[in-house]
């Protein structure tokens, strides 16, 4: 992978893809978009299409030709199908695996999986392999991805538009004191860890906001059901830390528990309600609980908490 850092210099209000490409006849666009890894201007996270002017400093990072090789080689690797028609495949992500091939993990991503699968079926892949969200490598859940590139866009409107309704099930240390609420506010880089997010002042970074409520609770700890109205980098994990809850086995925003010292981050996105292409009314589709969480909240005594009502807003 490649960074590549500068000032821009004498030009008015231009887009960063048309800077590099036209100004500093780096790449064309289409080549810029193949090999896009991360762009930053003046120290923040942005995309290729920000507009830049004269005096900002840019950090820009390409993959090379041979990672992008890598990155975009399909896989034979087994994914659990929840639904699967023309338009879409919605699989349950296991822990463990990166959505997107980057820097450390070229190989063994989801991308890579629906490229095996599309190339078995003997179909072309869309851009991207037709993913239109993400979740963190250490998130197990559900997740939809187009199978055209009509598909894919009719399904990344409604993340736009913030019209899907998402759920996840989260077992916190300590628990809120409350039993249900509602976090409003700004996430933006931590300035003193970059790999970090942490709230922020208003309009400074990003809004974001989740509804959440507590499940059940027991000995210090609880199972919340978390809703996702905004889809910002770490956004529930940052959330919960700051109710004083933080996410168990989150080795980013918390700290080792001493009754579950070796629990990897008990996230699930559990349910996911979104219009299918063509279709009038949404559908909901949903990831079992997995074990690692169901034998975490056995061992709590908490085995068997009520999920929250399917389909609806918290």
């Amino acid at each position: 992978m490649a960074t590549i850092r500068g000032r821009v210099e004498a030009v008015g209000p231009l887009r960063f893809d048309r800077y590099a490409s036209e100004e500093l006849k780096m790449l064309t666009r289409s080549q810029l978009k193949a090999r896009f890894v991360s762009l930053s201007v003046n120290g923040k996270d942005a995309k290729l299409s920000r507009s830049v002017e004269a005096g900002d400093d840019f950090a820009l990072e390409l993959l090379d030709e041979e990672d992008r090789s890598s990155a975009s080689a399909p896989e034979d690797i087994p994914l659990s199908v929840l639904y699967e028609d023309a338009r879409v495949v919605v699989v349950d992500k296991p822990q463990g695996m990166v959505v997107h091939p980057a820097h450390g993990n070229w190989s063994g991503t989801l991308a890579n999986a629906l490229l095996g699968r599309f190339a078995a079926e003997g179909r072309a892949a869309p851009a991207r392999a037709g993913i239109v969200h993400r979740l963190d490598k250490d998130t197990s859940g559900v997740l939809i991805v187009g199978k055209s590139a009509a598909a894919q866009e009719a399904l990344a409107a409604q993340f736009r538009a913030r019209s899907t309704v998402k759920t996840y099930l989260a077992i916190v240390r300590r628990g809120p004191s409350a039993d249900s609420g509602r976090l409003d506010g700004w996430l933006a880089r931590d300035p003193r860890e970059r790999k970090r997010f942490a709230p922020s002042s208003e309009g400074v970074g990003k809004r974001a906001l989740t509804e959440w409520t507590v499940l059940a609770r027991a000995g210090g700890y609880a199972v919340l059901a978390l809703g996702l109205r905004t889809g910002r980098t770490h956004q529930l994990r940052v959330h919960c830390k700051a109710l004083g809850c933080p996410i168990l086995g989150d080795p980013i925003y918390g700290s080792p528990d001493g009754r579950f010292p070796g629990a990897s981050l008990m996230l699930h996105a559990w349910e996911l309600r979104i219009r299918l292409p063509g279709d009038d009314e949404p559908s909901t589709f949903r990831a079992p609980v997995p074990e690692r969480f169901a034998a975490t909240a056995a061992a709590l005594g908490l085995d068997g908490f009520p999920l929250p009502p399917g389909g609806a807003a918290l």
